[in-house]
């Protein structure tokens, strides 16, 4: 496992639709310059994934052959929200929307013969239920709402056997700033990396 603690791989989309500017990358964009803070040995990478289907299939298996990183937060717009919400898990079928060059996945499916939910190995009730963000609210959901967002997320917890997370934004508006977001992200994803310590101890001590 020491090679693979060192780092963390924090990914945003790029523009869909008429969202010219997606939340989600200006949001990771201020994680990078803010940085994890947590500990000096842990490398943050970040990188923006564009809504598209198979080139994000492509990435997600680069990022976790070169990286071998102890957890991947993919970050995501939820244009609809008004809180922050923690994902728990992705889902495999149900993919009926076209991504921006008008390929929706064969039959709607992620992974032919995968199970039809993968779960993340943080608890992200947990992580709610500890976190404090100024000015916005964190919540829990099971329902990542089946397209890129769903999709990658459910791909990256195949590669990584659980060691990934999924963490929808609202859009940036007068009250909710792309810093906001970043020192967000940054409290979140400690928050989550004590989780998964945590139950890294606890596996070991059992």
């Amino acid at each position: 496992m020491d090679s693979q603690s060192r780092c963390v791989v924090v990914t945003g989309f790029g523009p869909f639709r008429q969202h010219l500017v997606n939340s989600s990358w200006e949001a990771v964009k201020e994680l990078s310059k803010l940085g994890l803070g947590v500990d000096t040995d842990i490398e943050l990478q970040t990188l923006q994934l564009p809504v598209d289907y198979r080139e994000v299939k492509r990435r997600l298996t680069t990022i976790w052959e070169d990286f071998q990183p102890q957890l991947v937060v993919h970050v995501g717009m939820d244009s609809s929200a008004k809180a922050i919400f923690l994902e728990q898990c992705g889902k495999n079928r149900g993919y009926r929307d076209s991504d921006v060059r008008g390929f929706q996945p064969e039959d709607g499916v992620c992974l032919p013969g995968g199970p039809e939910v993968r779960l993340s190995v943080v608890n992200m009730k947990e992580v709610c239920w500890r976190v404090a963000v100024e000015n916005v609210e964190v919540a829990f959901s099971r329902d990542a709402g089946r397209y890129i967002c769903d999709y990658t997320y459910y791909l990256s917890l195949h590669l990584g056997t659980g060691h990934a997370a999924l963490i929808h934004v609202p859009p940036l508006s007068h009250w909710l700033s792309a810093s906001l977001l970043g020192k967000a992200l940054r409290v979140i994803i400690q928050e989550m990396l004590e989780e998964i310590g945590e139950v890294q101890t606890q596996s070991t001590a059992a």
